[in-house]
């Protein structure tokens, strides 16, 4: 297991912590919405890229928000 460098890692979450967060509102949703869409331009599909893990991570935080907050549709 790898060992955590809380102080490095702390070192740079101010610069990251407005980029990466769990939405609690419509207007944060949007925002990583946006994020998402740079990140997929900018990516594509190439699973090495440096910032694929983060694409990744974002995709996840919107789903979570969506499975909450936006209800499904009904046929």
């Amino acid at each position: 297991m790898q060992d955590l460098d809380v102080a490095g890692v702390q070192n740079i979450w101010p610069r990251l912590s407005g980029l990466v967060y769990v939405p609690h509102t419509e207007e944060e949703y949007h925002r990583l919405v946006s994020l998402l869409d740079d990140l997929v331009d900018e990516i594509g599909e190439d699973e090495s890229h440096p910032l694929a893990s983060l694409m990744e991570i974002v995709g996840v935080l919107i789903e979570s928000y969506e499975d909450q907050n936006v209800p499904e549709l009904v046929a």
